[in-house]
């Protein structure tokens, strides 16, 4: 099988998505290609996210929130939602999941956490799938 890639998409692309990638970067090394977008991106990732982490060593700050594209989503095998809704454009061929996660935005590191535990759950799971 040819290396995977798989797509992040959240509204903002500071948070959720960028936890996940994160995440499947670390996790997965280069066995996957990790790419992240959002539907209107922010300025900058998320500053609790990035705290949250960093917690578990792992460092996103490299990273900044980029606009979703068509060529992004024809790029990826997986494409992962995370409430980005009907902004997220459909092609035939691609496994589309969407994952329902709180939003971190405005929210202190002490409810970040359970979402960022919660994103590495899943982010273990789709490694299962992909890697083995």
């Amino acid at each position: 099988m040819n290396q995977p890639t798989v797509l992040f998409v959240c509204v903002h692309n500071a948070g959720r998505s960028q936890m996940a990638a994160g995440f499947l970067r670390h996790l997965a090394g280069d066995t996957v290609t990790v790419l992240s977008a959002g539907s209107a991106p922010a300025d900058q990732l998320n500053p609790v996210a990035v705290q949250a982490m960093a917690e578990l060593g792992i460092d996103i700050t490299a990273h900044q929130p980029r606009l979703l594209s068509d060529t992004a989503v024809q790029a990826a095998d997986v494409v992962i939602t995370m409430g980005c809704g009907d902004a997220c454009p459909y092609f035939p061929g691609r496994r589309y999941e969407d994952w329902e996660l709180d939003d971190p935005a405005g929210q202190p590191i002490e409810a970040v956490r359970p979402i960022r535990d919660a994103i590495k759950a899943k982010i273990e799971h789709l490694v299962r799938e992909l890697v083995e």
